[in-house]
């Protein structure tokens, strides 16, 4: 049986090897098995902005419960089709929406303070939204594929240094960092 590690811990775990002399310069010796869903977690939060601007000036609110219970049915249902564990792909994406909600209510906040930095163009919110599916359904086979991986005691550990690896390698911001890491917060199974 796994010892629980909370976020928390692994947090401060990917802030302190990203805060290490080097570690963003270099590669990372080690290749995380968790790394395809931390990267797909990844690019899911990169369309938040997207999202927000589509969202800017409008009606459209930030939280969308009807599209959020879509989300989660879809991915519960592709997890059912592929056998893994639909509770789980809702767990787990329950999270990233709400990361994706976090990176766009701290944009709506920066560009309220700065209106010279608000987006210009809205993208069509349906294109963003197939991007988004697509990215999910790839998620959800990368959460089965690493079903092993997720229910071991180094599930933790190796989810922090997933996250440094994204990090090295598509450089995200402080913002979307910090929404990467509660993104995953249900990754690892107890």
């Amino acid at each position: 049986m796994r010892i629980p590690t909370p976020l928390s811990t692994t947090a401060i775990a990917a802030a302190a090897l990203l805060a290490l002399p080097g570690t963003a310069a270099a590669a990372p010796a080690h290749i995380s098995p968790l790394r395809p869903v931390a990267s797909l977690a990844a690019d899911r939060l990169a369309t938040a902005d997207l999202v927000a601007a589509a969202k800017w000036g409008t009606d459209s609110p930030i939280d969308d419960p009807a599209r959020e219970q879509q989300v989660l049915d879809s991915v519960a249902a592709q997890a059912q089709r592929i056998g893994a564990d639909p509770d789980e792909a809702r767990r787990v994406f329950r999270d990233q929406i709400e990361a994706n909600k976090a990176v766009q209510r701290a944009l709506f906040a920066r560009w309220t303070a700065h209106p010279e930095q608000a987006p210009t163009t809205k993208p069509d919110l349906n294109v963003v939204r197939q991007t988004i599916n697509h990215i999910n359904t790839d998620l959800v086979q990368a959460l089965a594929d690493t079903t092993p991986e997720r229910t071991e005691p180094t599930c933790p550990p190796e989810l922090a240094v997933a996250v440094v690896e994204v990090h090295h390698e598509k450089h995200p911001d402080l913002l979307h960092t910090a929404a990467l890491v509660r993104s995953l917060v249900s990754v690892c199974r107890d």
